[in-house]
């Protein structure tokens, strides 16, 4: 199990140098020139080409690009992700300063996820093409098609225009949290009621069920008591893969819902050519799919003795 692990942390560190390089390479890759766009959009008017050699200098962008990838690196195991060219500020604590929202936001749509999506899968396994079945096929069919930005403009004319129950912007309250939540979690509540029906279903099928069902307990009991702790290992991983997404994906709906989190700088970040914050962010996002999925992995092998004896042989 230890060199189950240690080698899951070197594949980590791995992850992290290709997030890191593929973020330096796409930043530096945007057209434009973020040297004359900071100065038009800090003093309205086209730099001279004076202007423009030494806000460049200033930046860093005169060094070849090479040694700006090296020292890029080289900052990275400080936990320097250099200065934001727009605010000054750090990008460290600009990315602390925003997290936060953006933690409260996934976390939020996680649980709502579940609440909704578990149970219905399980309620649409339990009486396959039932009612409750065809709505968790309707809710996949629209999960999977209809955009999050679509979708929250849908719930902004609803609940806050007509309705008026909800507010449409900002973070003020917690109330301020539904809309952006729920729309962040439709997708993912889809994907849990499908993927639970079918690992249900696919565990009634099992010889022990029907061992089970023979020996005189009832349907309900052989669901809950032998079904459901096993059928809901795969709801595990999918569970850490959906966090990642709903961490490093929310942005969309983050601008959509003006929310305060990472979304929404790194929108502000991408149109203000800001490479080290954009760096950052891409940063922080494969950081957290890379340690998501090796908790999930690890919580896998706790689980299941199965998965835990293919790890520790390997």
């Amino acid at each position: 199990m230890m060199r189950y692990l240690a080698a899951r942390l070197v594949w980590l560190l791995a992850l992290m140098c290709s997030v890191a390089t593929i973020a330096f390479v796409l930043a530096h890759a945007a057209p434009g020139d973020p040297a004359e766009l900071f100065f038009e959009r800090a003093y309205g008017r086209p730099p001279t080409d004076e202007e423009i050699v030494m806000l460049q200098e200033r930046m860093g962008l005169n060094r070849p690009l090479l040694l700006q990838y090296t020292s890029f690196m080289g900052g990275l195991p400080r936990g320097d992700l250099g200065r934001s060219w727009a605010t000054g500020q750090s990008v460290t604590a600009a990315l602390a300063g925003s997290v936060p929202a953006t933690v409260a936001l996934a976390l939020s749509a996680l649980v709502v996820a579940i609440v909704i999506g578990a149970p219905l899968g399980v309620a649409a396994a339990y009486q396959p093409g039932a009612a409750l079945d065809q709505i968790s096929r309707a809710l996949a069919v629209a999960g999977a098609s209809v955009p999050a930005f679509v979708l929250g403009y849908v719930f902004i004319l609803v609940f806050s225009v007509k309705l008026r129950l909800l507010p449409v912007f900002g973070a003020g309250s917690p109330s301020h949290l539904v809309l952006p939540a729920v729309t962040l979690a439709f997708a993912t509540a889809a994907t849990y009621a499908r993927l639970v029906r079918a690992s249900v279903l696919e565990t009634l099928g099992e010889e022990y069920i029907r061992a089970a069902l023979a020996k005189g307990l009832t349907h309900r009991a052989v669901l809950v008591r032998h079904a459901l702790p096993n059928a809901v290992l795969p709801l595990l991983t999918m569970v850490a893969i959906s966090l990642g997404h709903l961490l490093g994906g929310a942005v969309i709906v983050e601008w959509v819902f003006s929310w305060p989190g990472l979304g929404r700088l790194a929108v502000e970040a991408i149109y203000a050519r800001d490479y080290p914050l954009v760096q950052g962010v891409m940063l922080f996002g494969g950081a957290v799919f890379g340690v998501v999925s090796l908790a999930a992995d690890v919580m896998y092998c706790w689980v299941d003795p199965r998965v835990r004896h293919v790890a520790g042989s390997s």
